[in-house]
Order: structure tokens, then C-alpha cells, then sequence
């Protein structure tokens, strides 16, 4: 069993252990089970605690059993001293140390210890930039049914906005998975060196690649034996033959040759949810046996020892024609699980763009912005990849930030610009980054000039110098919850219903940074972090700087999710 002491804090552990102290004084305690309305204890509200997340609120308070609470557990919602005394003393793994418990006009709040916090957490703080879960087993394969051609290879120039938003969905999906466990793998690999993997590379998508030369029909014809012989297929049609002079027709001979499958029986005899009524019988086509070949190719490559998963990123224009190449392959044979992460369309009102229109007019956007900000020094090598980043940036934000499930919509009028000032996404997310970077070259800067000392052991600081609200926000929000956010995704794809829809979340990454660079801008305006080289203030100062460095980890870890490296400057 893991150590109290040893432990990370996590939100979810203060919240069971806040819980319990309610619930086992009603179950436990005699005394205060007679002041307790009984009636109401099997029927007590699902949420007892709400962590705060205001300015405001976290003024006074971290956690609240609200007054709708209490009123539900307790005679006139009066809650006893012993349950109070349970409340302070609420202790356990990775719970949060707790200085005070109070009844107020909204409900009973709770306190937690701040510089107790500060130090545990800035003194460890990798700890906090990992998936909070055990790492889990098994295989997630991440198929992007957008990239799938075999006759004509799809362009930067061909591919929908809406395509694209899959291809950066999937990708984000293996970056968080593979950092919870899983071996991931993607579907399917593009040809090397094409105009369209040159173009996702340039957005920091990694994409598997073959030669151009390679081929893969002896896994195709195998595909196809296999459905010939399913179970599943329909022979009734295929047996009727068009003769003419006694001779079979080019007609028949087509006939003959279809394969047709019954996709409704696939769903009913193997029990599967969620899928389309209205699958019925579907004619094999020459694209679905090559996206089925490739299937195959690289679930033969996983390792068996271990389940795998299917994810097939699909658009909703898409979802139907997905789900009938998910039963095909059932029908071939395939036990995969199968599930679909379905994307909401991407809609520019008064243009029709491409994928590399859109990218191209980001990125003249991103240059002119620049240049209007910064003058002529936008120029060489090194703006180049500034420019590239933030346009891979602008690009992502836009499109992961929206539920996935929901449209896009898009401001593509050239006039429309990209600022660099005000919270707008990914530009603003990058500037923050930035900032930070700034500041502790500034800082290493006055440590090589004899300015200012090192940063001591956290064991020597006195964390109660942080009093700004903005310090402990930034620590109650981000730094302690960020493991958390990052262990959901292979959470809920663990326990999520068996449907073949499938809700990953993977907008929270972006409207986390959003929301982090909001709060950290403001703190970053308020408070002057390098102060007079005094030494009487130089605690204040290290402990602010172990914040911030935390911090600065804390946006490499979010933006390497979404497959973004940070710029040293703007």
C-alpha cells in the first residue's frame, strides 16, 4: 500500500475521504445517527463535496458540502461536532492536508492547508505531470478511415477540414493513450515521402509510412477468401445467372463474383450495441477490402498476449459507411472490439476551403500578425519554425478545442486575421509558454552575473510567503488536477458502455491550456516575480519560482500532448 506521506495529492482521493467522513458518521456514529433524518440516508444526493475552482470562492474556501447537502443528512441541516471533528480529520492516500471545517451560510466548507500543499507538491512535482491511474495493459489500434485510398491517393489538396479534424483527433488519442500504457498503433500507413504525409508531418502529426513501392494485395486477396467463405454471406442473388444463347453474360459474370454480406446478422448473432438499424445486406467493394487488408496487417502486428481495442475516428458524414466496414471485418473474422469516435462536421460560412487552403491561409495570417507585432526582425530561419509552430498550434486549438462530437465552426475570411494579443487559443497558450521561458533565462541570467543566489531545497523555504490568490489557483487548479485529466481518456475507454459510440473528451487538453493561460496571465500581470536582489525577500521570490518552474513543466507535458513543442520565444 502506498505511503500517505509518499503519495500524490489528487483531487478525487480528498473528495472519497471527504465523503466518507460524512457517510461513516451516519452509518458508525449512535449519537449522531439519532440527530440524523434516517429517511433520508439511503436516498442522500450522489455528490456531497464540490471542489471550488473561482477566484472568489477559493478565497475563503477549497471544497463545500452545500446546505441542499446537509439539509438531505442531518435535522434542519445542522451538522454535529462530531462530524466535524471527522471532516478535519479526514486522512488517507493522496489526500490533501486539511486546517479547517466550518459551517457558513452556504453550506460546510473546507480548508485546506496551503503551505503544506505548496511544499509537497513543488517539492515533487514530476509526480504530478503523470496519469494518476496504474498504467494499464492492452492495445488501442487508431484508425483514421479518412486516409484510406487505393486507387486514388488523397491530397493536402483533396482532404476535407472536416478529415483533417479526424487525422489530429487520432493523433492526440495516441499520445494520451500511450502515455496511460497502451501500445498504440495507427491505420493506415501512408505512402513515404507523399504530398499527403508531408503535410500532416507539418502539422507534428507522427504517422506510420511504407514505400511507395509496397503492396499489399496478397493480404487483400486473403480478405476477400475470407468473406467469400463468412458465414455471413448472402448466396441467394449470387446464384442467378444472366445466359443469353446459352452463354453466361458479362452481367452474370459480375453477379457471380459479388460478395454480399448480411450485416444485420453480424450485429444480431454477436450482440453488438449501438449500431445503425438500418445495416442490411452490403456489396464488398474493391476500397473496403483494402481498408479491411490494412486492418489486418497491422492487428497482426500487435501483440496478442493483451486485448485489443479498435478506435475508428471517423467524421459523421462517414459514421455509417464506418460501421459497415467495422461488421465486414467481423465478418472476415476479426475479434477486435470495435468502437467509433464520431466528429461533428467543420463548417466555413461564405468559403469553401480545403485542408491545405486552410493551412495556408493560417499560416500567411500567422507571418502578417508577426510582422505587425515584432516589425523586421520576422525573418530567417528561426521565425520560419516560429511561424510553423504557431500556425500547428493555431490549427489544433481550433479544432480539438469543441467536443468532438459537435461542429466546427470556423472564421476563414481572410480579412479575419490571427491575433497574438487576447485569450484566442493556441497563440495565446504559446505566448504564455513563452513568457515563462523569458523569465527564467532572466532569472539564470542574474544567477551567472551574481545577482541573485540559487534556488535552495524546498525543505528550507517557507511556503506560507505565498499568499497572492493567483499562487494557490494556480496549484488548487492545474499543477494538482493535471494527472487526473490526463488519465481519463483510458478511463472512460475502459468503463464506458459497450456501445460502438464512444466519448473520449479529447477537447479537455486545449480548453485546459485556454483556461491555465487565462489565469496565469493574470497572475503574471499582477505580481512582480523578480524582485529587488534583498535578501529578506529572496523567499518569497524562490518559492514563487518553484511554482512557475512546476508550471513551465506542467505546458511541455500538455502541449507534447498534442504533439506541439514549446517556443523559446515572441
Amino acid at each position: 500500500m502506498e505511503n500517505e506521506e509518499e503519495s500524490p495529492f489528487r483531487i478525487i482521493s480528498t473528495v472519497r475521504a471527504l465523503n466518507s467522513a460524512l457517510r461513516d458518521k451516519l452509518r458508525d456514529d449512535t449519537e449522531t445517527t439519532r440527530s440524523c433524518r434516517g429517511d433520508r440516508v439511503p436516498n442522500e444526493p450522489e455528490k456531497l463535496w464540490f471542489k471550488e475552482s473561482s477566484a472568489k470562492n477559493l478565497r475563503n474556501r477549497d471544497f463545500l458540502s452545500p446546505n441542499t447537502v446537509l439539509t438531505a443528512l442531518y435535522d434542519d441541516g445542522q451538522v454535529p461536532p462530531a462530524v466535524l471533528n471527522n471532516v478535519l480529520s479526514a486522512h488517507g492516500s493522496g489526500v490533501l492536508p486539511l486546517h479547517g471545517a466550518e459551517v457558513v451560510a452556504e453550506g460546510l466548507r473546507v480548508c485546506v492547508d496551503h503551505p503544506a500543499a505548496f511544499r509537497r507538491v513543488l517539492s515533487r512535482a514530476a509526480e504530478y505531470l503523470i496519469p494518476s491511474g496504474a498504467q494499464r495493459e492492452g492495445c488501442v489500434l487508431l484508425n483514421c478511415p479518412a486516409l484510406h485510398t487505393r486507387d486514388t491517393h488523397i491530397t493536402s489538396h483533396t482532404l476535407t477540414l472536416g478529415q483533417l479534424r479526424t487525422v489530429l483527433i487520432a493523433d492526440h488519442l495516441g499520445v494520451l493513450l500511450r502515455r496511460q500504457g497502451y501500445s498504440v498503433s495507427y491505420c493506415p500507413a501512408l505512402p513515404e515521402d507523399g504530398d499527403i504525409i508531408n503535410f500532416i508531418k507539418a502539422l507534428g502529426v507522427d504517422w506510420p509510412t511504407v514505400p511507395v513501392s509496397w503492396s499489399n494485395e496478397g493480404r487483400e486477396q486473403k480478405v476477400l477468401e475470407d468473406l467469400q467463405c463468412s458465414p455471413y454471406r448472402e448466396m441467394e442473388c449470387e446464384k442467378e445467372k444472366t445466359r443469353r444463347n446459352g452463354e453466361e453474360t458479362e452481367e452474370g459474370k459480375h453477379r457471380e463474383r459479388e460478395v454480399k454480406i448480411n450485416l444485420k446478422e453480424v450485429v444480431q448473432e454477436q450482440g453488438l450495441q449501438g449500431y445503425d438499424p438500418s445495416l442490411g445486406t452490403c456489396t464488398v467493394q474493391r476500397e473496403t477490402i483494402a481498408h479491411l487488408a490494412q486492418l489486418d496487417r497491422v492487428a497482426a502486428a500487435a501483440d496478442t498476449s493483451v486485448a485489443m481495442t479498435v478506435l475508428h475516428v471517423t467524421s459523421c458524414q462517414d459514421e455509417f459507411r464506418q460501421q459497415q466496414t467495422a461488421m465486414l471485418w467481423r465478418a472476415s473474422g476479426a475479434t477486435a472490439t470495435q468502437r467509433l469516435v464520431v466528429c461533428g462536421p467543420v463548417k466555413t460560412p461564405g468559403a469553401q476551403l480545403s485542408a491545405a487552403q486552410y493551412l495556408q491561409l493560417r499560416r500567411s495570417q500567422m507571418k502578417e500578425a508577426s510582422e505587425m507585432k515584432y516589425g523586421e526582425q520576422v525573418e530567417g530561419q528561426t521565425w520560419d519554425d516560429i511561424i510553423r509552430v504557431m500556425t500547428s498550434a493555431t490549427v489544433r486549438f481550433e479544432l480539438l478545442s469543441t467536443v468532438h462530437t459537435s461542429p466546427v465552426t470556423l472564421e476563414v475570411q481572410k480579412e479575419g486575421g490571427v491575433s497574438t494579443k487576447g485569450p484566442r487559443g493556441g497563440v495565446f497558450v504559446m505566448y504564455n509558454c513563452a513568457r515563462l521561458h523569458t523569465l527564467f533565462s532572466s532569472y539564470e541570467r542574474g544567477v551567472q552575473e551574481g545577482i541573485y543566489p540559487e534556488i535552495p531545497e524546498s525543505s528550507a523555504l517557507d511556503f506560507s510567503s505565498l499568499k497572492e490568490e493567483g499562487e494557490w489557483l494556480l496549484l488548487f487548479n492545474y499543477l494538482i488536477p493535471y494527472s487526473e485529466l490526463l488519465d481519463q481518456s483510458g478511463r472512460t475507454l475502459e468503463l464506458e458502455g459497450g456501445g460502438v459510440r464512444v466519448n473520449l473528451k479529447t477537447e479537455q487538453a486545449c480548453k485546459f491550456l485556454v483556461s491555465l493561460s487565462k489565469d496565469f496571465s493574470s497572475y503574471y500581470n499582477r505580481v512582480h516575480v523578480l524582485g529587488e536582489p534583498l535578501p529578506h525577500l529572496f523567499n518569497q521570490m524562490f518559492c514563487r519560482l518553484l511554482l512557475l518552474s512546476a508550471l513551465r513543466e506542467l505546458y511541455h507535458s500538455a502541449l507534447d500532448a498534442l504533439n506541439l513543442p514549446p517556443i523559446p520565444q515572441l
